[in-house]
């Protein structure tokens, strides 16, 4: 396993330098698209020499996508992205932000869900409608990932953006624990054993995010007492950091409670001790410099994942055209649960027509939704669900990704 990743780790720094130097796009586009590439080119090797094929395919198929994005990159991932988020500006829209993370996300889950379940009847594929909402509860969470860099080029009004991060960042937590839920209901069983019911699913919302939530503050009251005390060695300072954050995931795994939210708590809390005007200056540069750059190096090797899992997708012209159905209708529900989440707002947090179509478009999904679609067995309609994720994902990275600019400058005319 460490061999495929090391190679994994090479091939994205020299798509990366290819994307720099002569496709000129945004680095997780550009890396995603050059993968893809680099998957088609190995999948027409099958032309050429059968033995070669299935010796690609089997690389490609030992590597844990879940294992890798869940254990080891979304940590460092939500760390990175968070740590970089203005407390005071997400404590203003802290109401929008915590509405459209969780009832956003169910209405998303439901509305998704539905559509699809009636689109799979009638092309007479057999998906039935508890699965149809498991699709939509792995698709309705917006990917961080996939979003920070992009708003930051594409000039953002800050209160709509920190509306769409903040919701990005804390909704992965939420989504998850909607996805298991109903994953427990349909095949009948809780990760216990036990029955499904509607308490056992508050109970496990209000263990698994209110105890994220809870971990991640203390693990930000940790990071903070080692920022006051030690302000003159940023290397020991980053160290610290990354220990919180590799221990404080673990310790989350541990005692079951979200370490998605919990990381995005942390960061946001270190962040903005970090951002104070009595610390040092060369330890906020070496902080900033060094999450950057892993952030970069980690999203690189996210998205090279993303794109050669394609070489071991089964070609199913059904499965693809429910794919390509699914884009309009997971659009229409990120619509529809922006707007219908809106109207419950205050005035002074409501969103205006446009910013609702930019938070709809800027909802990108990513890597997370694929994770979540591998964990399926084959009894769950695995392959169309997993087909289904693909595709809208492909299309909300490269397509949604790359007109977020022009649809803000559009907009804002």
């Amino acid at each position: 396993m460490f061999e495929v990743f090391t190679l994994i780790v090479a091939v994205s720094a020299l798509l990366s330098y290819v994307n720099y130097k002569y496709l000129k796009l945004p680095q997780t586009i550009g890396v995603l698209i050059l993968s893809i590439g680099v998957s088609v080119i190995l999948g027409s090797i099958k032309v050429i020499n059968l033995d070669w094929f299935h010796v690609a395919c089997s690389v490609v198929t030992t590597i844990d996508f879940r294992s890798i994005l869940f254990d080891f990159l979304l940590s460092f991932l939500l760390f990175a992205g968070a740590i970089h988020v203005n407390l005071n500006n997400l404590l203003e829209e802290k109401l929008p932000v915590v509405l459209f993370a969780t009832v956003g996300v169910v209405i998303s889950t439901f509305i998704a869900g539905s559509l699809i379940y009636f689109m799979a009847d009638t092309m007479g594929l057999g998906i039935t409608y508890l699965q149809s909402l498991v699709f939509g509860a792995l698709i309705s969470p917006t990917d961080p990932v996939a979003v920070l860099s992009l708003l930051q080029k594409a000039n953002v009004d800050k209160k709509l953006e920190i509306k769409i991060i903040g919701e990005s960042l804390f909704n992965d937590g939420i989504g998850i624990v909607v996805f298991l839920s109903l994953l427990a209901l349909a095949g009948g069983m809780s990760e216990h054993g036990g029955e499904v019911t509607a308490g056992s699913i508050a109970e496990s919302l209000l263990v698994e995010a209110g105890g994220g939530l809870f971990l991640g503050f203390l693990l930000g009251i940790i990071g903070i007492y080692f920022l006051k005390a030690i302000k003159d060695e940023p290397v020991i300072e980053v160290h610290i950091t990354l220990g919180i954050v590799m221990a404080g995931y673990a310790l989350a795994a541990l005692i079951g409670v979200s370490g998605a939210l919990a990381m995005v708590v942390a960061g946001i809390m270190i962040g903005n001790r970090l951002a104070r005007p009595d610390m040092p200056e060369s330890l906020k540069s070496n902080m900033n410099t060094f999450w950057h750059i892993l952030d970069e190096v980690l999203n690189a090797v996210l998205f090279v994942l993303i794109g050669l899992e394609i070489l071991v997708l089964g070609f199913d012209v059904n499965y693809l055209m429910l794919g390509i159905a699914a884009i309009p209708i997971v659009l229409l529900a990120r619509y529809f649960s922006v707007f219908l989440t809106n109207l419950t707002l205050p005035g002074a947090h409501k969103s205006s027509g446009k910013e609702l179509m930019i938070l709809s478009w800027a909802g990108l999904r990513g890597g997370i939704s694929i994770a979540l679609a591998l964990t399926l067995t084959e009894g769950l309609n695995r392959e169309p669900i997993l087909y289904m994720t693909y595709v809208v994902v492909l299309f909300s990275i490269i397509i949604q990704g790359l007109s977020i600019e022009k649809l803000v400058k559009r907009l804002n005319k």
